[in-house]
């Protein structure tokens, strides 16, 4: 076998371990011809029977191993977690850090020359990038692929934007059980993730503009035959990059990170966005923070007209338009140029020939959506180390609010208040969910969408002012403020705030605060006592030890660059 690659410290040598190795490849039917002188390749495949989003990948591992073989390499499939985000209680992100972890152990420990990860579920994509580029690895992202657009009666639904949208209607009295019913059945049509510029297609199309896929990967539908060949390109690329020693640490930088965070603000992306791409820079040494993503928010306009930031389309209707490509060429002047990608050109090469093919779908940067980036980072005495709020998704009269808080502690207690018809509440409330952060949930769950009260609902109100220290579905809307730093579980100011305390949000000023004296304040922080944790041994309980606050990304502290020297290659002997 060839001495430069990795997988030959197994291989190669003549002594008896490695005789060892090369029996039990026998022992599968393979022989010296299958993967002498040849990379290996490690296929991560997150497919399982529970995970809609990924079903198609029983069948793309068949054609990613055709181009491996294509291109001289030895394919392996991996299973890893398949994290289903419609399935997997009581929060995927929960587990992101497992997978980033067995990802990164997996491709260390094995005899690997180079991967190909296929992801695309919402935390799929950032914790096998997160564990790839510790491993250190030529790794290639393959996206799973956003569904097809959903039908009823004649209209486009969305993904979770709809059913958000008609569960309210439901709960409000304006439509029937069977339409309801008929929403279900209708809207998802396919494999492949959620077809709104939710987290899943904000998350791959940050993967692409990482550089980690190949050009226009992340805007193929599932279902589409090109997603067939690109993933089989997939295959053939990855060798290529082992013969190159093209790995992560010549891909990820300071410009490949700012092109990401950029192209994200573009798309309208998920608030998820800001707590996984904090976490892959970290891992990859470029200390990004929320200041740097809100900078970059407030030069950088919504240009892709996909729900939930757009009105009309759908990723379905986003390919046709061009594509990523073709977003990424109407920024260019925004982007640098020059960071490499996995094609082995830099971005700028990639992006020759891209068009645009439907300029409402995929806006000029001088006729945006919105005239900002798709979030925006508040600081105040609510929040002294930041949170996250989605302006393009917000009625604007709740842009600048003054409110009394209605508080609830868990979200129990907030779901059995929520359908009181005489609950105590305005449209002027703003609702405070607590104890739901990273710590607190624990996993910081998707709970920040806080359902409309359906007093207010029947009044014909659709949005209101709501604030949490939880994470919101990536495919949600409204104006709900997230990611609250401290959290509460850890005596963050949101624990302090009571019912009836005023609070003041200023979007465009960048402020949050509760208009409580400082003394009160005091009183109630030295009055706290911190909730006891739910989980008292295994992972649970390692993840509440080790978690960081969202505003650092919610990595473990141990797995981020700057904790210990990187790991070395493991001993055979």
């Amino acid at each position: 076998m060839t001495s430069t690659l990795r997988s030959a410290r197994w291989f190669a040598p003549d002594d008896l371990r490695s005789s060892g190795h090369r029996s039990r490849l026998m022992q599968m039917g393979y022989d010296a011809k299958d993967w002498g002188e040849k990379p290996i390749i490690a296929i991560l495949n997150t497919w399982s029977d529970l995970n809609p989003c990924h079903a198609h990948f029983k069948h793309r591992i068949d054609d990613v191993k055709r181009g491996v073989l294509q291109a001289g390499g030895f394919p392996v499939e991996l299973p890893v977690q398949s994290l289903s985000e419609s399935s997997l209680k009581p929060t995927t992100m929960l587990y992101r850090n497992f997978l980033a972890m067995e990802a990164e152990e997996l491709l260390r420990g094995h005899p690997i020359d180079g991967a190909v990860l296929m992801g695309g579920c919402d935390k799929t994509t950032p914790a096998l990038v997160m564990g790839a580029i510790s491993a250190g690895l030529p790794m290639i992202f393959l996206p799973a692929g956003p569904m097809l657009r959903g039908h009823y009666k004649g209209e486009h639904l969305g993904s979770g934007s709809d059913a958000w949208k008609y569960w309210d209607e439901r709960r409000a009295g304006t439509i029937t059980d069977e339409q309801w019913i008929g929403v279900e059945e209708g809207i998802a049509r396919s494999y492949g993730h959620c077809m709104t510029f939710g987290t899943a297609s904000t998350m791959t199309a940050i993967a692409e503009s990482l550089g980690l896929t190949l050009p226009g990967a992340s805007s193929i539908p599932a279902a589409d035959a090109n997603h067939i060949r690109m993933s089989t390109r997939c295959g053939r690329r990855i060798v290529e990059m082992v013969h190159e020693k093209l790995g992560p640490e010549k891909i990820i930088t300071e410009k490949s990170v700012a092109n990401a965070s950029a192209v994200a603000m573009a798309t309208g992306c998920s608030t998820n966005a800001v707590v996984h791409l904090i976490a892959m820079a970290r891992r990859a040494g470029v200390p990004l923070t929320l200041e740097d993503l809100d900078g970059i928010s407030r030069t950088t306009p919504v240009i892709a007209n996909i729900r939930p930031s757009g009105k009309q389309y759908l990723m379905e209707d986003f390919y046709y338009a061009g594509g990523l490509r073709a977003l990424m060429a109407e920024m260019k002047e925004l982007l640098h140029l020059d960071a490499m990608t996995v094609s082995g050109f830099p971005l700028g090469a990639t992006l020759e020939g891209a068009e645009v093919h439907n300029s409402d779908v995929i806006r000029p940067l001088s006729n945006p959506i919105y005239h900002e980036g798709s979030l925006a980072v508040l600081k105040g005495n609510l929040a002294p180390d930041g949170c996250v709020v989605k302006p393009s998704a917000c009625e604007e009269r709740l842009r600048v609010h003054e409110g009394p808080a209605l508080v609830f502690d868990s979200y129990p207690e907030m779901k059995a208040a929520i359908d009181d018809e005489d609950l105590d509440v305005t449209p002027d409330h703003v609702l405070i969910l607590r104890n739901a952060g990273p710590k607190g949930g624990p996993g910081m769950p998707e709970w920040g969408m806080l359902p409309m009260p359906k007093k207010i609902l029947k009044q014909g109100y659709r949005d209101m002012l709501r604030i949490s220290d939880a994470r919101m579905s990536g495919t949600s809307y409204g104006a709900c403020i997230l990611h609250v730093a401290p959290e509460s579980h850890v005596g963050g100011p949101l624990s302090l705030v009571r019912t009836g305390d005023i609070i003041r949000v200023d979007v465009a000023n960048r402020t949050i605060d509760m208009l409580v004296d400082e003394e009160i304040l005091a009183m109630r922080r030295s009055a706290w006592t911190r909730p006891a944790d739910k989980y008292e041994r295994g992972y649970g309980w390692m993840f509440s030890k080790h978690i960081k606050q969202a505003n650092e990304g919610c990595d473990f502290d141990f797995l981020e660059t700057a904790f210990g020297t990187a790991v070395g290659e493991p001993d055979i002997f």
